[in-house]
């Protein structure tokens, strides 16, 4: 028989109740505080369900009627600078830390609503409406609320897509030399998905001051968690981690705050990470005013025992108890509370003079429509300053250099200049400067603080650079080893750091290079060497840089991390090895935005192409003989590329070809044939003409690799194309 021995995880799991004696030994400014959010919270979602039953709601209402004491509990105790973040059902959170702010963590239940706060309450409620005057001029709504001043980090829309964003503000924290801490908030769905659970090991590893906090409401819309977890009690995932955990009921506030207090001296002493779960329950369905029993998931039975738990009433009957309020004072509140959300609300209606009876939305306060647009990107004003300059223009020594070489020379330049960079990638900091050598000397140079070997987990990693780009102290460069791995962060990449800072009214900057390396050609088959760019031009937010030099890199990769913006660098491993060469000096140069490269002037076609496609099209120029213009266009998303260098060209030869290696369908050309066939179309003489890979993804032997990838063969092809549709000259 084999010898069995029970392990430990030597890691506490907690279950925290109140006794008597906590309430009678609370603070009363801090029991009469929480009783007046409460109230605040619960009269604020009520209206707005009033509101979205009149159809005055654009979207879903997500309230957190029931689950009040949750986030009151954990918030009331926390710092102004201390950071929160959310889910879709974020009404609560957001309300509890932009009340703490202006109240200044105290409320008077006599004066539940002074100006200050009255006018808080207001542009939330505005946000929420879709209106100009809401804190993110009503592009965030219901689900995405942020307030950066009040510690407010934004509510999220992606089942637990926020988790590692705040993370990145807790790393930002503790890299700054704060005690602040960070939350944030995700329900029992969220708590099986992967980007949860990588945050939590990273978390741990780094001992960042984080808070899980797990709002345990039991049903994932109508899906119960018994349903889909073994092990419901969902602090348990902290024990995986090493992650200490606290299990608390959610329904009683003062039991959440004394959960907080524990976990947030830990974090605050340097400590690491903490689970905290609150069992809570919301009344109304996932979204809307009805109860989830209309909807036959839950029974009224359940609703009704859970209601006698409401932390309203809990909190009222304690401090009842207690004297430090009497029924009528609990009135009173609760009449205050219903009184300024009823007056704040009719402040944006007005009676509708097509429906009578009716109320709509003030017309003049809707954002204006030609506003759509704003805030995608930067208005590149940072770049204002820097030295502008085209390499072939440089005069003075030059130096030869592994094109390799450049990557990491630009980037230990930078990190010297800019105590902000850090650097962090799987393997960046071994192998002598990664898997290709382009981050060689960074970690010798500045440390390991600075250049951050991370696991195999791009999720968490790539949404911590967000969080610490979204932070605005620090410029992160992340490294993904092959852009195909991008769609194991795709949430990540797409939905959170492109869309974040138009979907927030322009509140954030998003400081943030993403570099990877195209590898067609080297046998590593289908899942490693896509080329990006096609997929990134399509999704709003990003910019893209692809060098085809050396000296082109430096002036690329300078400029990305200057700009406020997210950026997609792009390397290709053909270029590595290749000798090449960069100014003798300090490599301080940018290439900006809008600087596309006439590689080769030409009269008979216009060859737009990028990375080493640069090299193949100018080899099957010379071979063909064809008299082709060849652009390097440098800057490829649709807000950098240069269009005036694009249209002249196009405007002198009315042909074009499109040149790129990869696989047609995701390509690249495919975006830029559609801009360029609208933009110019009365110059054209013919068809615009693609030159890309197959359709397949590349595969690893060697032949069928060849066959499905463009090199200058394919080009020297795509130019005979052209020069057959001129009529045979």
């Amino acid at each position: 028989m084999p010898e069995h021995r029970r392990l430990e995880t030597g890691v506490d799991w907690m279950q925290i109740d109140t006794t008597p004696d906590d309430w009678k030994h609370a603070d009363p400014a801090l029991l009469r505080t929480m009783l007046g959010q409460l109230h605040l919270i619960r009269a604020f979602e009520e209206r707005l369900l009033t509101l979205a039953s009149q159809g005055l709601v654009h979207g879903p209402v997500h309230s957190s009627i029931g689950q009040e004491g949750g986030a009151v509990g954990s918030i009331v105790g926390l710092r102004s600078e201390d950071g929160v973040s959310g889910s879709h059902r974020g009404h609560h959170q957001f309300l509890a830390k932009a009340i703490g702010h202006v109240s200044g963590g105290a409320l008077s239940l006599d004066n539940l609503v002074d100006q200050e706060l009255r006018a808080v309450l207001k542009r939330t409620m505005a946000e929420i409406l879709g209106l100009a005057e809401g804190f993110s001029g009503g592009r965030g709504g219901s689900m995405h609320l942020q307030w950066l001043e009040a510690g407010a980090l934004g509510t999220n829309a992606i089942v637990g897509g926020g988790v590692a964003m705040a993370a990145g503000n807790a790393m930002a924290q503790r890299r700054a030399g704060t005690d602040n801490i960070t939350v944030n908030y995700f329900g029992d769905g969220s708590a099986q998905i992967g980007s949860v659970l990588e945050t939590m090991n990273l978390a741990a590893a780094w001992k960042l001051p984080f808070t899980f906090f797990i709002e345990n409401n039991m049903y994932a819309v109508s899906t119960n968690a018994e349903e889909i977890a073994a092990d419901p009690r969902f602090s348990v995932r902290g024990q995986g981690f090493g992650i200490p955990s606290w299990r608390v009921d959610g329904m009683n506030p003062l039991a959440v705050h004394l959960a907080m207090q524990e976990a947030g001296e830990r974090m605050r002493a340097g400590e690491g990470p903490a689970v905290v779960e609150a069992e809570v329950y919301r009344f109304f369905h996932q979204n809307g005013p009805f109860p989830g029993s209309a909807f036959g998931y839950r029974t009224k039975d359940e609703e009704a025992e859970w209601k006698l738990r409401d932390p309203l009433d809990r909190m009222a009957s304690e401090m009842l108890a207690l004297d430090l309020v009497d029924e009528a004072g609990v009135k009173a509140v609760r009449e205050q509370a219903k009184d300024a959300m009823q007056s704040i609300s009719e402040e944006l209606l007005e009676s509708d003079p097509e429906r009578e009876g009716k109320q709509r939305i003030i017309p003049a306060l809707w954002p204006d429509p030609k506003t759509v647009d704003n805030g995608i990107r930067s208005d590149e004003i940072e770049l204002a300053g820097l030295e502008s300059a085209e390499p072939s223009d440089i005069d003075g020594t030059w130096r030869d250099v592994k094109f390799v070489d450049a990557v990491a020379q630009v980037m230990d330049r930078r990190m010297g200049e800019d105590d902000r960079i850090l650097v962090m990638g799987e393997d960046v900091h071994r192998l002598g400067g990664g898997t290709n050598g382009a981050t060689k000397g960074l970690l010798e140079n500045h440390g390991a603080d600075r250049v951050i070997g991370t696991p195999i987990s791009e999720n968490a990693f790539f949404g911590i650079g967000t969080g610490l780009a979204l932070d605005g102290r620090y410029r992160p460069v992340v490294e993904f080893m092959y852009p195909d791995f991008m769609w194991v962060a795709a949430d990540q990449v797409f939905n959170q750091a492109g869309k974040v800072r138009h979907m927030f009214g322009d509140n954030n900057t998003v400081p943030l290079v993403l570099r990877t390396k195209v590898a067609m050609g080297i046998g590593y088959g289908s899942q490693h060497l896509m080329d990006p760019a096609g997929i990134f031009a399509t999704q709003p937010g990003w910019r893209i840089v692809a060098a085809s030099s050396a000296a082109d890199y430096v002036g690329l990769m300078n400029a990305a991390l200057a700009l406020e913006d997210p950026v997609l660098v792009i390397e290709h491993v053909d270029l590595y090895g290749k000798q090449d060469s960069i100014p003798e000096g300090d490599l301080d140069y940018i290439i900006p935005p809008r600087s596309a490269a006439v590689k080769r002037e030409g009269s008979e076609v216009t060859v737009l192409t990028y990375l080493s496609m640069v090299h193949h099209a100018l080899e099957a120029i010379e071979e063909t003989g064809v008299d082709a213009e060849l652009v390097d266009l440098r800057w490829l998303d649709r807000a950098s590329i240069d269009w005036d260098t694009i249209g002249e060209s196009i405007e002198k030869t009315n042909n074009v070809l499109i040149v790129e290696q990869g696989a047609r369908d995701t390509g690249y050309g495919a975006w830029l044939a559609d801009e360029i066939q609208r933009r110019y179309f009365d110059w054209l003489d013919q068809p615009i003409q693609r030159v890309t890979g197959g359709v397949a993804s590349p595969s690893i032997s060697k032949v069928l690799e060849r066959a499905a990838i463009a090199k200058t063969e394919e080009v020297a092809e795509g130019l005979e194309r052209v020069r057959k549709n001129w009529g045979g000259r």
